[in-house]
C-alpha cells in the first residue's frame, strides 16, 4: 500500500492508494478465483468441482500472502488444499465418481433455508464491508507488530475465543454426522469362519483358489488361459467377464500355447 497525505488542510486523513502491482495481481487472480468458484457450482462431475475448489483455495492463499498474512496463506495451502481437498477426492474415488445420487428432497424446506442463509450471509458481508469503508480499519503493520503468528494467536485465543470454540464444535458435529451416514446396518447375522469354510466345501463349491491366467504358458496376460500339466487349458483361469465381453484370448491362443509346449517337449 502507498499512503499519500492530502494537500488540502481540510482533508487531514491519510488516503490509502493501492499500488499498480497489487492492483494487477488482485484483478488477475480475482478473475481466476471467480472462474474457479463458478466452476465449483456449475461443474457436473464432483471431481471437477473439487479441482475448481482447490484452485480457488490456492488463489486465496496467494491473496493472504500478498497482504502479509503468511501464516494464513500457508495454512490455507497445507490444511485446506493439501489435506481436506485430497481427503475429499479420496472419498469420491472410494464411493465411486459415477454413482447415481437421489435428487429427491429428504428434508423439506432445505432449499428455502439455503437461500435465506445465503442472503443473510451476503447482507452480513456487505454490512461488514460498509463498516470498514466508513469507520476505517486497523493497519496490518499495527496488527502484525509482534509478528503475524503472534498477532493471529492473540486474536484467536482472546478476542475471538468463543467463535473459535464454536467452530471446533461444528467440525466435531460434522464428523459425527459423517460416521452416522456411513454406518450400514446388517440385515443378516454375520457368518463365522467355520460357516464360511463349510460353504466352500459344499457340493458345487471350490475349496482351492482359482488358477491364475497364463501359468505354464508363453503368455501371462489376463485373457490367456492357463495350461494344466496334461497340456489342456483351464477355463477357470480366465475371468467370465472377459468371456462375456469377448475380450478373452479364446481357445485359439490356448491351443497355440498348448501346441508350442507339446512341440518343445517332443
Amino acid at each position: 500500500m502507498i499512503a499519500v497525505l492530502a494537500s488540502t488542510p481540510l482533508a487531514s486523513e491519510t488516503i490509502v492508494r493501492t499500488s499498480t502491482g497489487e492492483a494487477v495481481t488482485f484483478w488477475v487472480l480475482g478473475a481466476v478465483a471467480l472462474i474457479g468458484a463458478l466452476g465449483v457450482v456449475l461443474a457436473v462431475n464432483a471431481v471437477y468441482s473439487a479441482m475448481f475448489l482447490a484452485m480457488t483455495m490456492i488463489i486465496l492463499a496467494v491473496f493472504y500472502m500478498i497482504q502479509d498474512a503468511l501464516f494464513l496463506g500457508v495454512v490455507q495451502v497445507v490444511v485446506y488444499t493439501g489435506a481436506v481437498m485430497m481427503l475429499f477426492l479420496f472419498v469420491l474415488m472410494l464411493i465411486g465418481v459415477d454413482s447415481a445420487e437421489s435428487l429427491k428432497e429428504t428434508l423439506r424446506g432445505q432449499r428455502v433455508a439455503a437461500v435465506v442463509t445465503g442472503l443473510g450471509f451476503g447482507i452480513l458481508l456487505l454490512a461488514g464491508m460498509g463498516n470498514v469503508a466508513t469507520g476505517g480499519f486497523l493497519g496490518l503493520t499495527t496488527a502484525n507488530s509482534a509478528g503475524n503468528v503472534e498477532g493471529l494467536a492473540a486474536l484467536i485465543f482472546s478476542r475471538y475465543l468463543w467463535a473459535f470454540e464454536l467452530t471446533s464444535a461444528l467440525l466435531i458435529t460434522a464428523a459425527v454426522g459423517a460416521m452416522v451416514l456411513a454406518h450400514r446396518e446388517r440385515f443378516e447375522r454375520r457368518k463365522t469362519q467355520r460357516e464360511l469354510s463349510e460353504e466352500r466345501f459344499r457340493a458345487g463349491g471350490r475349496p482351492t483358489p482359482l488358477p491364475n491366467p497364463g501359468v505354464y504358458a508363453r503368455q501371462n496376460a489376463v485373457d490367456v488361459a492357463a495350461l494344466l500339466p496334461d497340456g489342456s487349458y483351464s477355463e477357470l483361469s480366465v475371468s467370465p467377464i472377459l468371456r462375456i465381453r469377448g475380450a478373452d484370448g479364446g481357445d485359439v491362443a490356448a491351443t497355440r500355447s498348448t501346441e508350442a509346449v507339446k512341440g518343445g517337449a517332443s
